[in-house]
């Protein structure tokens, strides 16, 4: 069967290109050279990511994701993809730049990534000024709020709400009610807060202290003796990166896990493959992939065989699967709407009913959010490893719920 976006014969172009535009037409060349461009030219999605800085291993992981969705769509014949890359250091004004380069000196046609909460705003703002798709990869509860928000916008990421409220939900109720939050000073450590407070309002915990630090921070000894001091059952550190894998370590080194149980909205895979099953040991934290799903997901163990195949037999992370769902979707939106017209494939995207690879998604229609599950996991010892990727234990799952996401009517939507 030919798809939408496969491209005509020539003759056939000749024949359509003879019918609607007459002999005249042809016979001066005006438009055609440009017609048989557009009808030519492969499918564009910006990739604005940050390559340079603390979060390169995740943007790497979001690239590789990409790459693979990119192959695969290609692979199966018809009107051809191509993936655009650049470096948005991490820096919001930076990003606007070169996704404003991508749209309009590249002439993307869909724009794909971030891996900071406060960039994809700037990206969002950028793309709906001028009426481009966006799929975020980066939590945030922000981009999904009416004011952020466009029919322009979607989120591929969970978002802070969601990863949050499923950990407290799972930890709370066994780890106890005095809690103390280290949260990174920006906008995805304030909305991990944010979600773990609303979630465990239900179990009557008690906040002893939000201790706030800077992006950025590599030294956390002068925050511990404070947590120390308050006595805390729970820790709550809130940060992401190479923020969160410092984090960890000097917690250990203050002995605050001996004191304390430590909770994550998101344990970064990333990291717990530099430093290892020490530094993260006895640590709960979620995350919306992990490749183990393939033991009992089919759409993970087709995807972590595609992604092993690709990158020298290294398994997906949690990143990975965002840039490949991220860019898979879009490319199957646009497939199905058979245009590159945003409102068209908009239209399509939100339609769209997807087992990319880690079970059903779709997105909530008010909003665009990507419904999907949440994975709780804790940090496996190397004795009971497989192999060097095997580094979580799942230990629980919670299913896909609208009903557990911020209200369209809170989130400012009629």
């Amino acid at each position: 069967m030919t798809s939408p976006l496969d491209l005509p014969s020539p003759s056939l172009r000749r024949r359509t290109v003879l019918q609607a535009a007459g002999g005249a037409l042809l016979a001066s060349g005006a438009a055609l050279p440009l017609r048989a461009l557009a009808q030519n030219e492969p499918l564009r999605v910006g990739l604005p990511i940050p390559l340079t800085g603390p979060f390169a291993a995740e943007a790497r992981a979001v690239q590789q994701g990409a790459e693979l969705a990119i192959k695969e769509f290609n692979a199966a014949g018809g009107r051809r993809a191509e993936l655009l890359v650049r470096d948005d250091k991490l820096n919001p004004q930076e990003a606007v730049t070169r996704t404003v380069e991508l749209i309009e000196k590249d002439r993307a046609h869909f724009i794909v990534g971030s891996v900071s909460a406060a960039v994809q705003l700037s990206v969002n703002n950028a793309t709906k000024q001028r009426k481009i798709i966006y799929n975020s990869v980066s939590q945030s509860d922000s981009i999904n709020e009416a004011k952020d928000f466009s029919k322009y916008t979607f989120h591929e990421c969970l978002n802070p709400h969601m990863t949050a409220g499923a950990v407290a939900r799972y930890a709370f109720p066994k780890m106890g009610k005095r809690v103390v939050f280290l949260t990174a000073d920006y906008a995805y450590g304030h909305e991990m807060s944010r979600g773990f407070l609303a979630a465990g309002k239900a179990f009557g915990i008690e906040v002893l202290a939000d201790i706030r630090h800077p992006l950025g921070q590599t030294d956390f000894s002068s925050y511990f003796p404070r947590i120390l001091a308050l006595k805390p059952d729970v820790l709550v550190v809130c940060n992401f990166g190479r923020d969160q894998s410092i984090a960890f370590r000097q917690a250990g080194d203050f002995g605050v896990k001996q004191k304390s149980k430590i909770i994550a909205p998101l344990l970064m895979h990333s990291g717990r493959m530099v430093d290892g099953h020490e530094v993260y040991a006895d640590i709960i934290g979620g995350t919306g992939y992990y490749w183990g799903m393939e033991e009992s997901t089919p759409s993970a163990r087709a995807f972590n065989t595609a992604f092993r195949a690709a990158n020298g037999g290294t398994a997906p992370t949690d990143y990975a699967g965002l840039g490949y769902a991220g860019v898979r979707n879009l490319l199957a939106a646009a497939k199905q709407a058979g245009s590159t017209d945003s409102d068209r494939v908009a239209e399509a995207l939100q339609a769209l009913r997807s087992d990319a690879y880690k079970g059903p998604t779709y997105y909530r229609a008010c909003d665009h959010q990507s419904v999907q599950s949440v994975l709780i996991v804790e940090s496996k010892p190397a004795a009971q490893a497989k192999g060097k990727d095997d580094i979580f234990r799942i230990v629980a799952t919670e299913a896909p719920d609208e009903a557990r996401m911020r209200s369209c009517a809170e989130l400012g939507h009629a």
